[in-house]
């Protein structure tokens, strides 16, 4: 890498990884029940307890579909890490192969070839 943007399979698999870390970390930022409850009849107004349990509903909904989109995006980089390191390797394979099938001619010998 040169400078620029770049990706190895260490970087796609730690993105990865940084990904399903976050769909964990909303968990923690959900409506907790105790909240939820508090704001229920007969403990607060009617009008304030359906707008909370719509709230809280759509929400719920938000957050799984945030989770699965999540976990497809790890999943779909896990898959690019495998194939990069694939297609590193099938390079590798191939210039070694170029390699080792040349021979060296030297400037001074190319007109007696």
């Amino acid at each position: 890498m040169s400078g620029g943007y770049g990706a190895g399979p260490a970087s796609i698999n730690g993105n990865a990884n940084l990904l399903l870390e976050i769909a964990g970390l909303l968990r923690a930022g959900r409506l907790d029940g105790e909240t939820g409850t508090s704001a229920r009849l007969p403990r607060s107004h009617r009008e304030v307890a359906v707008k909370v349990e719509e709230f809280a509903r759509f929400a719920v909904d938000q957050y799984d579909d945030l989770v699965v989109l999540l976990t497809a995006l790890s999943t779909a980089l896990k898959t690019t890490g495998g194939n990069y390191t694939r297609a590193e390797a099938d390079v590798a394979s191939s210039l070694a192969a170029f390699v080792d099938s040349s021979h060296y001619i030297p400037p001074t010998a190319a007109g007696t070839v």
